[in-house]
Formats: structure tokens, sequence, C-alpha cells
């Protein structure tokens, strides 16, 4: 009786301090693209979810969509909103494919390539729930597209120097959450 007490505690301390941290990491995707606004496309948005993906897998869908509420719950649930559903999830869904046995010189590149590919293809994400939404047909998606490269350009270039830092920040959060520092 008294070991099952101590598991159930145990699993029970685990989820509360999940729940915390999450909530955390979601807060804090939140604030820093409140933080960056100023920065045209350039955030830490994509470097964050690689972040939490590669520390902690599955379970980084839960800071994320935290991000995507509170997108919705400050800035309002409108069109722009509904894309921001799953373009996170396909960038979570990448990194979910990077092997983990990745030598640590090849997650240095590896990495931030992946968050730079986000961001130049952030508008062709973006395009199918823009030609739903506004009924386009396909060349006037394709010239949403074309308006939108400049813009992606800038947003996939930032995402890559940003993304210099997913493997230090994978490492020490990974250090952080094993209670190792």
């Amino acid at each position: 009786m008294g070991f099952e007490r101590k598991m159930t505690r145990g699993a029970t301390s685990r989820r509360i301090w999940e729940m915390i941290v999450f909530s955390m990491l979601g807060a804090l995707m939140f604030v820093s693209k409140v933080a960056m606004e100023a920065l045209p496309n350039i955030h830490l948005l994509g470097v964050l979810t690689i972040v939490y993906t590669v520390v902690f897998r599955y379970k980084a869908l839960i800071p994320i969509y935290i991000y995507v509420l509170m997108n919705g719950v400050f800035a309002g649930f409108n069109m722009w909103w509904l894309p921001y559903t799953y373009i996170w999830a396909i960038l979570w869904g990448a990194a979910m494919l990077i092997p983990r046995t990745l030598p640590v010189w090849a997650k240095c590149a590896v990495y931030p390539l992946l968050c730079a590919l986000h961001g130049f293809l952030f508008g062709v994400l973006y395009a199918p729930a823009q030609a739903f939404m506004f009924g386009l047909d396909f060349d006037g998606t394709l010239a949403w597209i074309a308006a939108g490269l400049p813009f992606d350009v800038i947003h996939g270039i930032g995402n890559f120097c940003v993304g210099l830092l997913i493997y230090p920040l994978s490492e020490l959060l990974r250090k952080l959450s094993r209670g190792k520092i």
C-alpha cells in the first residue's frame, strides 16, 4: 500500500510539474512573439517549436498549442488565426522526423535549416487556408504567395539566424528538465 501511494504521488508530482513547465513554455512563446513584433517576421517561434520538440517529443504539442490559444485569446480568434492551428504542427512534425541519433555537428546544421525552411515556406503553408477562406482559385493563390515572397525571404533568413540557437537551447532545456542544472 505504501509503495503504491509513493508511485501515485510521484506520477502526480510529475504531471503537475509538466503542467507548470508546459504552460510557462507556451507563455514564453507568446511573450517572445509580442516582444519581437517590431521586427518584421523575425521571431523565436520556430526556434522554440523545434527546441520543445527535440526535448519533449510528443508532449511538445502542449506548449505549442498553449501558444496558439494564447494568440487567439489576445489577438482575437479571427480568420488569420485558423492557419496557426496547423502551421506549427507541420514544423513540429518535421522536427519529429529528424533522427535523435544525429551527430552534434549535423544537429547544429539541420535544426537551423529546418527552421529557415519553415520561414521560407510560411506563405505557402498559409495559402490553403487563405484560398479556402477567400475563395481564391489556383492563380489567385499563386498571386497571394508571390505577393508575400519578400516577407517569406525575411522570415526564412531570420529563422536561420535565430535557428543557430536551437541546439544549445535544446541541450540547456534537456538538462533543466532532468534537474541536472
